[in-house]
């Protein structure tokens, strides 16, 4: 018996990396799932293939599960739409979403192009955007349905270089907040995920240094793409139905729950402020709550339950 048993679960970005893993292992769970993958280049500037959704699809079906593959892409909403068909078609219905659907176009913002920019804007948002209104209704008028969103800590923490893609996860994350709200009352479950994993989003960072290749080597040990998705897999389970609403984050044998952004500190003057005492008076009494610029680190191992690390 697996937690999934009886769900049909639409897995985008299924045909590599941390989205493969999420449809094998929704399989192994009991899942019927529909392997979405454009097939195209880390960058999604290529045609696409249908070969590594239906590849993925093929490995679900040998090992005794149930599978469809699908190979259009989530920056269109008819098509996106032709996946909720093809789930009910195939399957009977869809019970939930996992969308690590992406690519990168990375730069420093001062050289971005607009078109680098509107491309990881159009699959990272506009895709998220598109796979949630294209089930939501369905979702709701089952009452019952789960999604889990893929955020990033380049939005979160902040990445050089990654303006676009940071922007794009952050939108994300804002998005999921209020599906969950709005949610609630349906049954209607919403959670995102900023997931750190040896993949080929990561494997395109540019080594510069030998202490980044030891670095990266370390990763490729220690933060494996099944990891997040048997998170992922997890938060769809029913003994999680009071989970919705969170940012999660999972790196290695880490998972991380993060803080989001509430008021800290509050200045009020009666009589209002000038700019003169904004200056003197206001920063002054907040910049001791200021965040830093710098990044925070990758927990180096595993750590114990007991002592828990925030992963940057």
């Amino acid at each position: 018996m697996g937690v999934l048993d009886g769900k049909v679960v639409l897995v985008t970005g299924g045909g590599n990396g941390i989205g493969r893993e999420c449809a094998l292992i929704a399989a192994q769970e009991g899942a019927k799932v529909v392997v979405n993958d454009l097939g195209a280049s880390l960058a999604g500037g290529d045609e696409g293939s249908a070969g590594p959704a239906e590849t993925v699809a093929q490995e679900i079906r040998a090992a005794g599960g149930e599978a469809v593959s699908n190979s259009e892409s989530v920056t269109s909403m008819a098509a996106v739409h032709g996946m909720v068909r093809q789930s009910l078609d195939a399957f009977g219905g869809l019970h939930a979403v996992i969308n690590p659907a992406g690519i990168l176009r990375d730069g420093m913002f001062h050289k971005m192009s607009e078109a680098d920019w509107d491309r990881v804007i159009e699959v990272h948002l506009r895709g998220t955007f598109n796979v949630c209104r294209a089930t939501i209704e369905h979702f709701r008028n089952q009452g019952d349905g789960a999604y889990v969103l893929y955020t990033s800590t380049s939005g979160i923490i902040g990445n050089i270089g990654q303006a676009n893609y940071g922007a794009a996860k952050m939108g994300i994350a804002g998005l999921s907040r209020i599906i969950a709200m709005e949610g609630a009352a349906k049954n209607v479950r919403c959670n995102c995920l900023a997931p750190v994993a040896w993949t080929r989003m990561t494997q395109s960072v540019p080594v510069k240094d030998e202490a980044q290749a030891a670095r990266q080597a370390q990763m490729a040990a220690s933060i494996r793409a099944d990891q997040p998705a048997r998170f992922s897999v997890a938060l769809l389970a029913d003994a999680a139905r009071h989970v919705t609403g969170q940012i999660f984050g999972s790196s290695g044998d880490n998972i991380i729950l993060y803080s989001q952004p509430r008021p800290i500190h509050t200045e009020s003057h009666p009589e209002g402020w000038t700019i003169e005492t904004i200056l003197s008076e206001v920063l002054p009494a907040m910049s001791d709550k200021f965040y830093s610029l710098e990044r925070l680190p990758l927990p180096p191992t595993p750590v114990s339950k007991a002592a828990p690390v925030m992963a940057g």
